[in-house]
């Protein structure tokens, strides 16, 4: 995600950004209003995504969670009258209530998000977003940073947090879903 506004300096709904007419492959999100571009991700990028989408997906087979790949929108703070105005769209998002299963993505918090950070959205992953899907409800937040080859896995639990590191030759663990262990070396292999 760029920081920089999209549009003008006004509030936006999830409702008035259904409406826009936007270019092949443009893609934005909203956070409180705030419209902001988002860049393509590069190759690599792309390569972790498809990796962590097949592992996901296959130890998701046959339950009642779905992993779904960017880009797909989560309305973190969903109103049926479309007036939220924040719609995020993670690298990999998890939803195992099926009533946030809408047509047009999750209406309301995801069980667990990944986010594959780039250099240009580092700051704002990191931040901005940790706050905001912690405040929303996620229960478990996947930080994943090519450069570094890292996994930062986040637990928000009544209020506090539980942060485990992986380094890439190590195996990633959810606590959300027990079970799903992702040896990291595959996935960053280049």
């Amino acid at each position: 995600m760029a920081d920089a506004l999209v549009k003008d300096d006004r509030r936006w709904t999830y409702g008035e950004y259904r409406e826009w007419e936007l270019k092949e492959g443009e893609r934005y999100e909203i956070i409180y209003g705030v419209a902001y571009a988002m860049s393509a991700p590069n190759a690599y990028h792309q390569l972790i995504q498809a990796a962590l989408t097949a592992k996901f997906y296959n130890f998701l087979e046959g339950k009642s969670c779905k992993v779904y790949p960017a880009p797909f929108d989560v309305r973190l703070f969903y109103e049926a009258d479309e007036s939220d105005d924040t719609v995020v769209q993670p690298d990999l998002t998890v939803v195992c209530d099926e009533k946030k299963r809408g047509p047009e993505g999750c209406r309301g918090a995801p069980e667990l998000v990944v986010e594959i950070l780039s250099p240009s959205n580092t700051a704002i992953e990191m931040d901005r977003k940790f706050s905001l899907y912690m405040e929303a409800g996620v229960r478990e937040y996947w930080i994943v940073a090519p450069e570094q080859k890292v996994v930062h896995v986040h637990r928000f639990l009544d209020g506090k947090v539980s942060s485990r590191f992986y380094k890439a030759d190590d195996t990633a663990v959810s606590e959300l879903l027990p079970g799903l262990e992702i040896p990291l070396q595959p996935v960053f292999a280049e």
